[in-house]
């Protein structure tokens, strides 16, 4: 059967829009070698050579062998491989030890996707009638936004790892200027938000997962939320008051966390006499604000008081707001300020701890089929984080997106806003 006109154009569009996010994620792995793509640093990260094989797992597994007559898979054992955590999907490699495939190489996973790759391009290109467009569509437009969501995850993944190394490597050197998170005033205006019934979730054709539907009612009580995040010097304000150091300002766990781990500082910033800014740089480092420097994708930087702070954990994240007499706002708070007059700052900085738990919103109902293992299983104990942080790839974030971990989470782009009643 020929497709229809319109499912001819859509297929083409698709099919370039899959070239595209395809060929993103080798260009972000570029400036790695071979051994930086094989580490693993802890057991919540996963190498950079697993992300490229996982995505394309994905691609092989839910596309092709269920839906391109006559697909073989490109070798039957990765399967188990590079299965994440699909229960109906048979049994898989552990979490903890992906760090330990060193087979198969670089080499042979770049042919795993060149092979899947293929595939996925011949079906797209008319071996499918209308019946099955209306399966595949679907399945196609869900395996590009998980890549996506493991490009951000690839980048702070390896982020974490680097920063484990004593010379602080950069991921990749900047030809310009210093990558900064956009500069904000010093000064915190609130914006009083009237409260009443707000309509939150997701809304229109446009791709959603799961989890931001369905759009519902929130009865929000009147609040004002902060004009923008709270920056690096505002957070080193809190330090240099004994923040970490004074226990009515955290959490239980939290306080926990901190004597556990020994937090005295958002995670890879580097005070002035610690001994590995004389190994991570070629020259005496110039002095940021207050002696502090900070590790990023681009190395090691003064830091920048104006810049968002970023990898807090919530529990950091909620002591601030108690130290600062705020408090964080709910997730549908902040999802009904995203267009109040005077915010910025609201996606593409980091993402922003709130003070929801992740649960299913009323009425919520899975995906289909094996993606129904996408998201509802995890909506238990973790907190919601709005917005969406500098590696998070153009076009992804929007205001009902909910992105979610742990609360003693602090590896990723994770920052803050502050909120308080009226």
């Amino acid at each position: 059967m020929t497709l229809s006109r319109p499912i001819t154009q859509a297929a083409s569009t698709l099919r370039d829009r899959f070239r595209d996010v395809r060929a993103t994620t080798l260009a972000l792995a570029a400036p790695l070698s071979a051994e930086d793509q094989c580490i693993q640093s802890m057991p919540d990260a996963s190498p950079t050579k697993w992300h490229l094989a996982h995505t394309t797992w994905f691609f092989e597994t839910v596309l092709l062998q269920p839906h391109a007559q006559g697909y073989q898979p490109f070798d039957p054992r990765f399967h188990y491989l590079f299965n994440s955590y699909y229960e109906a999907l048979g049994p898989r490699h552990p979490r903890p030890h992906r760090g330990l495939l060193t087979r198969p190489s670089v080499d042979e996973v770049h042919a795993y996707r060149r092979h899947v790759d293929e595939a996925v391009l011949a079906l797209l290109e008319g071996g499918v009638d209308e019946k099955d467009w209306v399966a595949i569509e679907p399945i196609v437009t869900l395996g590009l936004h998980h890549e996506q969501q493991h490009q951000e995850l690839l980048l702070t993944d390896i982020l974490h790892a680097l920063s484990c190394n004593p010379l602080l490597p950069a991921y990749k050197l900047a030809s310009g200027p210093a990558l900064r998170l956009a500069a904000v005033p010093s000064a915190v205006r609130w914006l009083p938000q009237h409260g009443g019934i707000a309509e939150v979730g997701h809304a229109g054709q446009d791709f959603s997962f799961d989890n931001e539907t369905p759009r519902h009612k929130a009865l929000l009580q009147p609040y004002a939320i902060a004009d923008r995040l709270v920056n690096c010097g505002d957070y080193a304000q809190f330090i240099a008051d004994g923040g970490y150091q004074r226990a009515e300002l955290w959490l239980s766990d939290g306080w926990a966390a901190v004597q556990a781990n020994g937090w005295r500082h958002p995670a890879y910033w580097l005070a002035a006499d610690d001994p590995r800014l004389g190994l991570g740089t070629h020259q005496q480092p110039q002095q940021g604000a207050a002696g502090w420097h900070v590790f990023g994708l681009h190395g090691v930087r003064p830091m920048e008081a104006d810049a968002p702070v970023s990898q807090l954990s919530f529990y950091e994240a909620a002591a601030y707001a108690e130290w600062a007499g705020a408090r964080l706002p709910t997730e549908f708070e902040w999802e009904a300020a995203f267009d109040a007059p005077g915010i910025t700052q609201m996606t593409g900085h980091v993402w922003q701890w709130t003070r929801s738990s992740y649960d299913p919103y009323p009425g919520f109902r899975p995906m289909p089929g094996i993606a129904a293992e996408y998201n509802g299983k995890f909506m238990v104990g973790q907190l919601v984080l709005r917005g969406g942080s500098v590696a998070t790839p153009a076009g992804h974030a929007r205001p009902s997106y909910r992105n979610f971990f742990p609360p003693a989470a602090r590896w990723q782009f994770s920052g803050l806003r502050l909120a308080k009643d009226l």
